[in-house]
């Protein structure tokens, strides 16, 4: 009697989900996007601090600190802080959205899987509804690496920016900028 109810609670505890957490490795994680100038001049830049993490009910939040924005150029970070993201009114952009946990729990060390990713993305103080399609693989160790399978691409007029890109095209002196900025990310988030 005693083995077959120490049985029953061990197949039970096995069956039941893992719930778990992850941290973003900021240091670990890229987050790019592409600027197009000039009709056809292509440039790729970063965002050099990200944070976040995902919790034990699959939600998802990361934070984009706007002033890390990092082109390669000093003087176009510092006019992008400024005339674009306005980082003294808007430090941040954040990305909330919800994860399939049973998913995560039943994905095997060293399996990934697509998956579409229903969220919003917060900007300049407009909340967006968007799909990010992404590839999540499980590490062996439990961390997950989270990857853009298609860019996101994010419309600056829809987040109040085009006024920030068409002062940036006007001191640039640059016939055009492209409002519709694609972005890509690899995000690696270690198990708690």
């Amino acid at each position: 009697m005693k083995k077959t109810t120490f049985s029953l609670l061990v197949a039970i505890m096995f069956s039941l989900p893992a719930q778990a957490s992850w941290t973003l490795n900021g240091d670990e994680s890229t987050l790019s996007f592409i600027s197009t100038k000039a009709v056809n001049v292509a440039e790729v830049h970063k965002f050099a601090t990200l944070t976040g993490n995902v919790d034990d009910t699959g939600n998802i939040g990361i934070s984009i600190n706007l002033a890390s924005v990092d082109t390669g150029i000093e003087i176009r970070d510092d006019r992008m802080r400024e005339m674009l993201f306005d980082t003294e009114s808007y430090a941040s952009a954040e990305i909330t959205a919800q994860v399939n946990t049973t998913m995560l729990d039943e994905l095997a060390a060293g399996h990934s899987q697509s998956m579409a990713v229903e969220g919003e993305l917060a900007l300049h103080g407009q909340s967006i509804p968007m799909t990010f399609e992404v590839v999540v693989a499980r590490m062996g160790n439990g961390d997950l690496l989270v990857m853009s399978q298609k860019p996101v691409v994010v419309n600056a007029s829809l987040f109040n920016l085009a006024d920030g890109v068409e002062a940036l095209r006007e001191i640039a002196g640059l016939p055009s900028i492209s409002a519709a900025v694609p972005v890509s990310f690899v995000l690696s988030f270690d198990a708690d």
